[in-house]
This record gives structure tokens, sequence and C-alpha cells, in this order.
């Protein structure tokens, strides 16, 4: 008669899965799955790229410094949604419902969230994931080093597309309800922890609350 594993064995088995899949089945995925989108997207890049030009002129991409996995720097993309001729100070990221440097795109783009969908290329490279941590800008809401060995865990994993933060409650500008947030997926994520996020960021992706810092 066969026998059930002991609670340390059933531990460790655990503890190796979720190994496996951090290290190496969430990367692949993450890889898969991206170039997978890209190809179906294609279509949807062109005519969004086609928009951007009519509207206004500048750049179809928008690109930015934002902290990745370990505080490492890398540049994330984005479909420009703000005008390029109003001069933005380097490190501003507060966007205000009606604010005048968006664009007629912009506006549509990112109450949709498809001004997001070029990171699909940050996670081909590596450089993000599709569920973690939203990256921020190197300067906001602090500098690397000054985060404090607690913040800093959030940057153990690779930056989202989406993540915990965005499930329960889209885009709230408030680092200081985002953080703990953040530490508690560090803390828990698994690959179905990560499945159920990656389910309802779908489900939620054309929401359109919570995506301006209110006045």
């Amino acid at each position: 008669m066969a026998t059930l594993p002991s609670t340390i064995e059933f531990t460790e088995i655990t503890v190796c899965r979720n190994i496996m899949y951090k290290s190496f089945f969430k990367p692949l995925f993450d890889w898969l799955i991206s170039f997978v989108a890209i190809i179906i997207l294609i279509p949807l890049f062109l005519v969004v790229a086609l928009a951007i030009k009519l509207d206004s002129p500048g750049p179809v991409f928008f690109c930015q410094e934002r902290l990745g996995r370990l505080g490492r720097v890398f540049n994330i993309y984005k479909f420009r949604s703000m005008r390029n001729d109003i001069y933005i100070p380097v490190g501003s990221v507060i966007v205000y419902e009606n604010d005048p440097r968006i664009t007629r795109v912009g506006k549509f783009i990112r109450k949709t969230s498809i001004d997001e969908l070029p990171q699909l290329f940050n996670i081909i490279k590596g450089e993000m994931s599709f569920i973690g941590p939203r990256p921020p800008v190197t300067n906001f809401p602090k500098k690397y080093n000054e985060y404090s060995e607690e913040e800093k865990v959030r940057f153990y994993v690779k930056p989202g597309l989406s993540g915990l933060v965005q499930v329960r409650q889209r885009e709230i500008n408030d680092w200081n309800l985002n953080i703990p947030v953040d530490l508690e997926y560090v803390r828990n994520y698994s690959f179905f922890y990560d499945l159920r996020l990656f389910i309802c960021s779908v489900l939620i992706f054309f929401r359109t609350d919570n995506i301006y810092t209110r006045m």
C-alpha cells in the first residue's frame, strides 16, 4: 500500500516546484506568450502607430528609464500618448484627467491600456514579465538606494506588465499603498498565483477607472 508523503516531504516538493517555476518556466512562458501576442497584435500595432502619427507630430513610441530587477535600469516602451511639443520635466510621472499634454489618440489608448502593449518587447528582451510589480521611474517615488531593505524586496523579481496592484486597484498613484501590495506578491507568487492574476488582468484590460491622479 502506497504511503502518503510526510508534511516535510510535501513542503520540499512544493519548494522545488516553485524554484523551477520562478527560474525556468516563468521566463519561458513570458517569452513564448509575448512572442505569440506580438505576432497576433501586429495589425493593431500598425493601426495605433498610424493614428499616433496622424494625430500629432512626434515619435510613435515613448521610452523612459525605469528600475528593473535588483534595481537595474532599463528603457520601458509605450505608445506615445502625450504631445511631443510640450516640455515635460525629467521624472514627471503624474498625469491628470483632461491633462492638456494628452493627445486625442492618447486618451483612448491610455483608457484601454493599449499604450502599454509595446512592453511585450521588454518581456521578449527579458527585462520584464507579464506579472510582477510595476517598474518605477529611476527617481520617483525615490532613487533605488533610498528604498529601505524591506522595500527593496519588491525588486527581487522582474517588473510586470500587470500585477497584484493593477488587479486590485488599477493605477493608484500612491506608492505608500502600492509597495506593501508589491511585497505581498513577491512573497506569495507561484504558477497558480500568476495564472490567476494573468486571467484577471486580461478581464480588466479595458477597465477605465483609476487611470489618472485625482486633483
